[in-house]
């Protein structure tokens, strides 16, 4: 397949839940890109979502790969899918974009990566909240040095999810299927934007267990961090915050401090003359994040590049809540 030539990329999207939802318009929302097909195991809900948009309906994750007018696939299964999911694509030479997290075994998303580049194939994961225009903001100050060496990076994660969440779909709240509670499945987002800014991290220590919510994974954790550059952090993540939901970044530095706050910078605070935030455009995370994600792989398949969320910029998040999870069983720092 020329893909130099084309001047739109096919997608299919894979498995018709919720997130589902902003994969479609986000597809919707980017010119060089058009929906092909939907693929759901369960043939309701996939013959739904084929009559929506007008496009082919499948059950068969194997028949959607034999089809030649598809060029990627958006994976919104269950996050314990994925790694196999992934392979089976790059192998039919369908590029991939991931939900996050890309996977729940640090192996396996290694595999899928090796996968991709061995079969000639892009790889992204899902991470909206580096598509931000204040994110985008923040993280060319912080490149920049505005606020001097860092001292204290923290990242706060909180959800309220009732035990109902959990008990509607059988995969949510397992290792098996979610990997993980609190921190990989709604504070992952959060996770990879902070190391983003202000990492890599280099160290960490860990409690994080099931306090209120009758799942097998966390519903609430407290990790401590070393940052490379010698910084100290935090994150906190809960799905038990009652009424408080929050997602919230702070950075302070010899000449400042930077907080963001539900995806807008709230506190900018420098030594000297003030920085001035510019004008930024109106942005909704969903669908806007995976739009600009999705408008993004498109390029990069066209153009044959590498996507600005690589497979290997989803290892970094996936590594820190992997380690944390085995710094709580195993009650000692984890050093990466």
């Amino acid at each position: 397949m020329n893909q130099q030539h084309k001047k739109r990329v096919r997608f299919a999207v894979v498995g018709c839940g919720a997130i589902a939802k902003s994969h479609l318009t986000g597809i919707e929302m980017t010119d060089i890109a058009e929906l092909t097909a939907v693929c759901d195991a369960d043939p309701g809900r996939a013959a739904e979502y084929a009559g929506m948009y007008g496009v082919r309906a499948y059950t068969d994750y194997a028949e959607l790969l034999a089809d030649e007018e598809v060029d990627a696939v958006c994976l919104c299964t269950p996050s314990g899918m994925h790694a196999e999911q992934t392979m089976q694509a790059a192998r039919a030479g369908k590029h991939v974009v991931s939900e996050k997290p890309m996977a729940i075994v640090l192996d396996d998303a290694h595999r899928m990566i090796e996968a991709c580049e061995a079969n000639g194939v892009k790889l992204t994961t899902i991470f909206p909240r580096r598509m931000t225009p204040t994110s985008q903001f923040a993280k060319k100050l912080l490149d920049e040095g505005r606020l001097g060496r860092l001292s204290l990076c923290s990242g706060y994660v909180k959800f309220y999810r009732e035990q109902a969440y959990y008990d509607r779909a059988g995969w949510r709240g397992t290792w098996a299927m979610d990997g993980g509670g609190a921190m990989m499945n709604q504070g992952i987002h959060t996770i990879d934007l902070l190391q983003w800014l202000a990492g890599p991290v280099v160290s960490l220590q860990a409690y994080a267990r099931n306090v209120l919510r009758r799942i097998e994974v966390e519903d609430t954790a407290v990790v401590s961090l070393q940052f490379c550059s010698g910084a100290l952090g935090s994150i906190e993540a809960t799905t038990t915050a009652y009424k408080q939901p929050l997602h919230q970044i702070t950075i302070h530095g010899e000449y400042g401090t930077l907080i963001l706050t539900d995806d807008e910078i709230t506190t900018l605070e420098v030594v000297g003359d003030p920085i001035e935030l510019p004008a930024l455009p109106s942005f909704s995370l969903f669908p806007d994040g995976h739009a600009a994600q999705i408008r993004d792989m498109a390029h990069a398949i066209l153009e044959d590049r590498a996507p600005f969320v690589s497979g290997k910029d989803g290892l970094h998040s996936l590594e820190i809540i992997l380690g944390a999870y085995k710094s709580q069983q195993q009650a000692r720092e984890i050093v990466f």
